[in-house]
C-alpha cells in the first residue's frame, strides 16, 4: 500500500511537516501575549521547532513551540489574506505536548 499523496497546495488540505523558519517564528512571536493570557503562564523559552499550513480564506498555521526543556505547546494560527488585511487570529492552544508528538489538528 502507498502513502496517500500529501493535498499541499490545495484550499483545504495541510501540508506535511516542516522545520520552522523565521517567518514561522515571527508569527508565533505576534500571537505571544495571547498564547501566554489563554494558559496563564509566562514562558522564559518560546520557539518555534515545527509546523504545517493548511490554505483555506488565508492560511491556517499549526505550529509546534518549545516551551522550556521537555515542555512543547500546538498552536493554531489563522492568517488573512493580504486583501483582507494579513491580520493573525489565534484559534487555539493545546499544552502539555511533547517533542514527538505530531502536529494534527485541533
Amino acid at each position: 500500500m502507498t502513502e496517500p499523496k500529501t493535498m499541499e497546495g490545495k484550499p483545504g488540505g495541510w501540508s506535511e511537516t516542516r522545520d520552522a523558519d523565521k517567518e514561522t517564528q515571527w508569527i508565533c512571536d505576534q500571537v505571544r501575549s495571547l498564547v501566554q493570557g489563554k494558559t496563564n503562564k509566562i514562558y522564559q523559552e518560546y520557539r518555534a521547532i515545527k509546523y504545517r499550513t493548511q490554505v483555506v480564506a488565508g492560511t491556517n498555521y499549526l505550529i509546534k513551540v518549545c516551551v522550556g526543556g521537555p515542555s512543547y505547546i500546538h498552536l493554531l494560527v489563522f492568517q488573512a489574506l493580504p486583501c483582507y488585511g494579513g491580520y493573525l487570529e489565534l484559534r487555539g492552544v493545546q499544552e502539555n505536548k511533547t517533542q514527538d508528538n505530531p502536529l494534527k489538528q485541533f
